[in-house]
């Protein structure tokens, strides 16, 4: 079985644990057909479930017993999108009244996973009395955990008891004197540990963790944070062995790390899509609906989860049926072809090659659809068109240009910082964009679209493509630096 690498393309600040997303249907093509169907329809997982599913996190784990050199954990920054970040710090009674509020009212909501906002196996207690809570109150919800690792060992037996099938675990190397320089301490037995030894102790358990969740069944999923001049060129190490231990997936963040996935090309399934979530996500990937569900709005809420459950189910038969559909159509072998006995001119190789270049285009999207106003974006969706078709392959933070605040706090102005962070993109697609981001769009290299509101991406970004290569201006390389 082949290992799939996810590399994602903004750079963000790393928790100790990270939520993310993970495989497109061609980039599953390495993992066997028991664990493809484990992971097919989960958001966090496949790049075609994100679009129909929705996951949430609850913030009910505050103590963390490692530190990262590269974690800055803050409660509540608006702007911040990784696991160290929450608004509210939960109870476990409050985390499953507000689960299920969220499946009541989000009913495509499938996946709960703790992350945080420090480490949920340093917080055993609270990180499992939610566990038994919800399978009990809302056993259609898959549950989902990521840790540091350092305590997986003496907790995989309950995890295995709460039905839990996925578990993240962030390894950052397998080489003490490596982990010397990434962490500073660790809080062991007791009793705080220092340098190599608290390395040394961390990578060990992080690995025995790693197979014992294999040898109960439990899928694991290895996320690194690739810190350049440290573990840049160490991470195909750590690929190598966490693959050779049975771990499913490995997910290198926060850094684009082009030459790490050179590296592993020739053994690994190259994934690029995948972001970090807050501790307290609420909703689709990329469309954080936490301010709805804050625990004095729960409150006031009348949650008959009963009935929910039935709604649910429902739309789960549905989208599961689209969601298959869908993967039929795009496994289906070509069409035959008719044979016609008539003589037809020879046509070079070069000549029957597909034409036009590859395009980054950004998107504005919202449940799968190019739906969202230029000026209300919060992130961008970014697709590579080519005669291939259309490929997903990153994502792009943004403020939204209309929220008030003209200026940052350098003196940039948002629509400046938001057209800096769409550099190598070509084409942005929105259901609307003004006068002003228009003009400095076209200004910067980039051509504004919002002629394909409310169409699906991928038949949105493929119809802008072909209209490119039909106007020839696929001919020539761009004229703006195409970014990683």
């Amino acid at each position: 079985m082949d290992l799939p690498v996810i590399a994602p393309e903004a750079p963000q600040a790393g928790g100790c644990s990270a939520g993310s997303c993970g495989s497109s249907a061609d980039q599953m093509g390495g993992m066997s057909d028991e664990i493809r169907a484990r992971v097919q329809d989960h958001p966090c997982y496949s790049e075609d479930a994100h679009h129909y599913f929705a996951r949430m996190h609850v913030a009910v784990a505050p103590a963390c017993n490692i530190q990262c050199h590269y974690c800055n954990r803050k409660y509540d920054c608006a702007n911040e999108s990784r696991p160290g970040v929450v608004s509210e710090l939960l109870t476990p009674d409050q985390a499953v009244k507000k689960t299920l509020a969220v499946a009541a009212t989000i009913p495509q909501m499938t996946v709960l996973g703790i992350a945080g906002p420090g480490d949920p196996l340093a917080n055993p207690e609270r990180t499992f009395e939610t566990f038994r809570q919800l399978a009990a109150k809302a056993p259609d919800i898959k549950l989902c955990v990521s840790t540091n690792g350092l305590s997986l060992p003496d907790n995989v037996e309950e995890l295995a008891k709460h039905n839990i099938d996925h578990v993240t675990i962030t390894i950052n190397c397998v080489d003490p004197d490596v982990g010397a320089k990434i962490y500073p301490w660790i809080f062991w037995q007791n009793k705080r540990i220092h340098g190599r030894e608290a390395a040394e102790i961390l990578i060990a358990q992080q690995q025995k963790g790693l197979e014992m969740l294999v040898a109960k069944g439990i899928l694991v999923k290895v996320n690194s944070v690739l810190i350049p001049g440290v573990n840049d060129e160490h991470l195909k190490e750590v690929s190598k062995i966490v693959k050779a231990k049975g771990a499913f997936l490995h997910n290198v963040m926060p850094l684009i790390a082009e030459n790490l996935q050179d590296a592993c090309e020739g053994d690994m399934n190259m994934m690029r899509h995948c972001r970090q979530c807050r501790a307290d996500a609420v909703g689709l990937l990329g469309e954080d609906r936490g301010d709805e569900f804050t625990m004095d709005k729960i409150e006031a809420m009348d949650i008959d989860y009963e009935a929910a459950m039935t709604v649910r189910a429902e739309l789960r038969a549905k989208v599961t049926a689209e969601l298959e559909a869908k993967r039929q159509k795009a496994h289906a072998p070509p069409a035959p072809q008719v044979v016609q006995f008539m003589p037809r001119p020879h046509k070079s190789a070069q000549e029957s090659a597909p034409a036009g270049r590859r395009v980054l285009m950004a998107v504005a999207a919202k449940g799968g659809l190019v739906a969202v106003h230029f000026g209300h974006a919060k992130e961008f969706l970014v697709y590579e068109a080519s005669a291939d078709g259309a490929k997903f392959v990153g994502h792009r933070k943004a403020e939204q240009y209309c929220a008030g605040d003209e200026t940052c706090g350098d003196g940039e102005s948002v629509l400046d910082r938001t057209i800096k962070a769409l550099e190598g993109c070509e084409v942005v697609l929105c259901s609307k964009i003004g006068f002003e981001p228009w003009g400095n769009l076209e200004a910067a290299g980039i051509a504004p679209n919002g002629e394909h509101a409310m169409e699906p991406i991928e038949e949105a970004v493929m119809a802008v493509w072909n209209e490119m290569l039909a106007a020839g201006k696929l001919d020539a390389k761009p004229s703006a630096a195409k970014c990683a």
